[in-house]
């Protein structure tokens, strides 16, 4: 058979009805029974599935109806407004069928990729679905962000939600309103929408009855093989952390050592994704002895593990580790997300103590004032934590699949719908993409931990107030800290928006230079120079206001990565002789990526 021939679409076969049909028999009670709200734990009385409210909604639906009776112009306005936009949306389709030209009622955003195949726009009736749906979906949002009556919070609760509906009911998520599907369920007999359901029910399967489309293939790359390659061996370890430490490719290093430390919520090798997109290959390259902390995917056996111990046997006992292999005290850090915060309480912890051991801190994505956190601010409130706290401590431990839908949700279409189109309406498998992997590689976090982290840090800011925070018998303050900062956020992040993390430079007394890359959270960060993507934005002065700095800063090609190695290269000293692993003052462990990267729960 040809290439071409192999390569055909092709009708289902009885042998592809067979496996689906097994399919079905062994996983279609699990979704005709699937909770559709809630954790879907019973509450142990027998009286079924105990639903959750994270947001509040309840209250916030109450206070919209308390609105509408009080002021019901409000409503008729925007359903005259609604109808006015059908109207033109009508006369514009009629034109538009009877061969003329009518500009539309309402485009969507130039970055909306739901709308890239040509049919939502020469076709007629396909442009008119989607009109409706932008006018309809608009109106629904409109109706909301214009009640003057309701409060800040209580609006933004009812805007989210009704966003995740609109985005939900999005035609290009059904079979019938969707031409892509249509034309090729039509090409191929419908074997796109079979290919699509075993795609479904595998994904039931895998998620223990939770619907949760794929972003990568689990079988796509394999840690220490395809990601995380980069030679080098673990060095120390206890039971929060591994410390690896890489094998160098130059004659010569920096005297001080460089320790990465990741977000303790996802696996360290997003920092060491496949060859030419890992940033511990390239570090590596330009003459660092590299260390990275790769965390412990925990289990409820360690509930009461807090911040504290994060941080004594993180980053403390790697700055201990590090002297001992490597015979240097002083050394450079950078940390990521999660990972930037925990650096920021270690040094403001040293600083309180006389310990000025870390030379210079880099800060990627790392909120330090939470004063605006983003969307996320939505689901934390003294009323929605308490609930979050008491379901964790119950169980001892965050599920981190559960974090990353919740930071899916706010990306719906993007991280959730393009997937679930692309899977069961396509038929298609997703492509083998190491960030999407990784992503999908997430680790838990202790109760105790994420209780103190999210109380502390998210609803009531401490970190940023002096003694706000007291660890290991030391209160902290970063406004103290004197050590050199670089920090990095990047312009589209929904994590950690940038003019958030631009707060930072107001906080810290030692020099700090900021620095904004384009992108999101991982790819505005992970963007190697040889790719030549994205680019970046620079300015001396650290203005009050994040709009200012932007505004006054210079715009460059290309990544962050060669801005940010002259500045740690003024702070890692002259060059010495390269150090092996196996010849330094710890003993091997075993080799990198080590064991605990591999830990699935």
């Amino acid at each position: 058979m040809s290439d071409a021939e192999s390569n055909a679409p092709r009708l289902p076969t009885a042998a592809d009805l067979m496996a689906t049909s097994n399919l079905l028999a062994r996983h279609g009670m699990r979704m005709l029974t699937a909770p559709i709200a809630g954790n879907g734990k019973g509450n142990g009385n027998g009286k079924g599935v105990q639903v959750d409210d994270p947001l509040g909604l309840g209250d916030a639906l109450m206070k919209l109806s308390a609105t509408l009776m009080s002021n019901p112009l409000h409503l008729a306005q925007a359903q005259t407004r609604l109808w006015l936009d059908y109207a033109a949306l009508a006369r514009s389709a009629a034109t538009r069928l009877m061969g003329g030209e009518a500009p539309p009622v309402v485009e969507p955003h130039h970055e909306d990729r739901r709308w890239r195949h040509t049919d939502w726009r020469e076709n007629t009736w396909f442009d008119l679905i989607k009109q409706a749906y932008l006018i309809t979906g608009r109106a629904w949002v409109d109706f909301l962000s214009d009640n003057e009556h309701l409060d800040e919070r209580t609006r933004a609760k009812l805007e989210f939600s009704t966003q995740q509906i609109v985005d939900a009911l999005s035609p290009t998520n059904f079979a019938v309103t969707n031409p892509e599907v249509l034309r090729l369920t039509a090409e191929t007999g419908g074997k796109n929408l079979l290919d699509g359901l075993r795609n479904m029910l595998e994904d039931l399967e895998a998620s223990g009855g939770k619907l949760r489309p794929r972003m990568v293939e689990p079988e796509a790359f394999v840690v220490g093989r395809d990601v995380a390659t980069t030679p080098g061996k673990v060095v120390y370890q206890n039971e929060m952390m591994q410390l690896i430490q890489y094998a160098p490719v130059t004659e010569q290093v920096y005297k001080r050592p460089l320790l990465l430390m990741p977000p303790w919520m996802n696996k360290f090798y997003v920092l060491d994704l496949r060859p030419g997109n890992s940033m511990i290959e390239w570090l590596v390259a330009q003459g660092f002895t590299v260390f990275v902390i790769s965390w412990v995917n925990p289990d409820q056996s360690m509930a009461d593990r807090g911040f504290e111990d994060y941080m004594l046997q993180g980053p403390i006992a790697a700055l201990d580790a590090v002297e001992q292999a490597t015979g240097v005290r002083e050394v450079n850090v950078v940390g990521y997300c999660l990972g930037g915060i925990l650096l920021a309480a270690a040094v403001a912890w040293l600083s309180a103590r006389g310990d000025d051991r870390i030379k210079s801190a880099t800060y990627l994505t790392t909120m330090v004032d939470f004063g605006d956190p983003g969307e996320i601010r939505l689901f934390i409130d003294e009323q929605g934590l308490d609930r979050l706290e008491k379901g964790i401590c119950r169980a001892g431990m965050l599920d981190g699949k559960s974090v990353a839908d919740t930071w899916s949700a706010m990306r719906a279409n993007d991280l959730v719908w393009s997937f679930f189109v692309n899977s069961y309406l396509l038929g298609k498998s997703p492509k083998p993409f190491d960030i999407l992997f990784w992503n999908s590689d997430s680790t838990n976090m202790p109760a105790a931990m994420h209780t103190f982290f999210m109380r502390n840090m998210y609803l009531e800011n401490r970190l940023r107030e002096p003694g706000g925070i007291t660890l290991a018998g030391t209160p902290i303050d970063v406004t103290a800290v004197t050590t050199p900062a670089y920090v990095l956020s990047t312009s589209e992040d929904h994590i950690a928006p940038w003019k958030t993390t631009y707060a930072t430079t107001q906080l810290f007394k030692g020099p700090t230079r900021f620095v904004l890359g384009a992108s999101g959270h991982i790819a505005g960060v992970i963007n190697p120079p040889h790719r030549k993507k994205y680019g970046y934005w620079t300015n001396d002065d650290n203005p009050a206001d994040p709009q200012a700095w932007f505004d006054a800063a210079t715009e460059h090609e290309g990544s962050w990565w060669p801005n940010w190695l002259q500045w740690v290269k003024r702070h890692a000293g002259a060059k010495v002789a390269a150090r092996d692993p196996q010849a330094g003052g710890l003993a091997v462990i075993e080799d990198a990526p080590g064991s605990y990267v591999m830990v699935r729960r």
